[in-house]
């Protein structure tokens, strides 16, 4: 015969009183009907502070120049970085400038004695030379140069005239004074063409020229201005200074220098065309106390 077991009872237990637990813990904490509940005091309400109001687009304008600023610093910073090592490598040693020279560009110097006089500059003592007066300075000295190459031929032809001559010769005649050639032909007089202060004795080149009195030469020359190679010879004749002349003379013939103390008739040089002269002619002026005389009127009155 089956063992007859009860079931499990799965119903809700129930209380003495009639009630389930559920109920029961319900029941106690509810009061009951009649029972005053303690209430808590309400809670005064906190005033709330609301931070300071910033708009967002304001925000975002101040933020925009500082956040370019530090990019621009970055980027300036990089390059320099990389250019500065690169440009000194590029730079030689020998071009580097201290700040001492960059202060100071000209370092030339001079010593200058204590007694060196300072000068003062005038416009008047400077001037611009253009290119029309270099070559006129130019034809100059060629043509200098030229005179003085002829010079020296004639010179080296009067030499050779010299050595045929006796120079200790003296002009004829036995006066004070005494005819400067020996022959001559007559050509121009005294202030012909309105300036000409002398007398033209035309005579061959190399002819001898003789001093017309005794005195003391104050003017010897190989370029004496328009008469080219020229003596002057000053002398006292009956207590008159008088002054005689003679132009034109060959290059390098000249036989007494300045200071010389020459006799009457003594030879001086050879006749010529130098200076302002086209043909060979002695060129000679009388001077009596500073004043111009007719020369061939005083020969032919006082040479002997």
């Amino acid at each position: 015969m089956a063992e007859h077991t009860d079931p499990v009872d799965d119903r809700p237990e129930v209380s003495s009183t009639g009630l389930t637990r559920k109920s029961a813990r319900a029941a106690a904490t509810r009061p009951s009907r009649g029972t005053i509940r303690p209430t808590a005091p309400a809670a005064s309400p906190v005033p709330r502070t609301a931070p300071p109001a910033r708009s967002l687009p304001a925000a975002r304008r101040v933020g925009k120049p500082l956040r370019s600023a530090v990019i621009l610093s970055m980027v300036a910073g990089l390059v320099a970085t990389v250019a500065i090592p690169a440009y000194a490598a590029t730079v030689p040693p020998s071009n580097t400038v201290t700040l001492g020279e960059m202060s100071a560009p000209d370092n030339q110097s001079m010593v200058v004695a204590s007694d060196v006089a300072s000068e003062t500059l005038d416009r008047s003592s400077y001037s611009a030379t253009t290119a029309d007066e270099i070559q006129k300075k130019k034809d100059q000295e060629a043509a200098a140069a030229a005179a003085a190459e002829r010079a020296r031929q004639l010179a080296a032809s009067a030499g050779a005239s010299l050595s045929n001559i006796d120079l200790n010769m003296t002009a004829p005649g036995s006066g004070e004074v005494r005819w400067p050639l020996t022959s001559y032909v007559l050509g121009r007089g005294l202030w012909d063409s309105g300036y000409h202060q002398g007398v033209d004795l035309l005579a061959p080149g190399g002819q001898p020229i003789f001093a017309a009195a005794a005195g003391v030469v104050s003017t010897s020359s190989e370029s004496f201005g328009g008469y080219g190679v020229g003596i002057v010879i000053e002398h006292v004749i009956n207590g008159q200074k008088v002054s005689t002349t003679y132009g034109h003379m060959t290059y390098g013939s000249r036989q007494v220098q300045a200071g010389d103390t020459v006799a009457a008739g003594q030879l001086i040089g050879l006749v010529g065309s130098t200076g302002s002269s086209t043909a060979n002619h002695l060129h000679f002026e009388v001077h009596i106390n500073g004043q111009v005389v007719d020369p061939y009127a005083w020969l032919q009155q006082n040479a002997g």
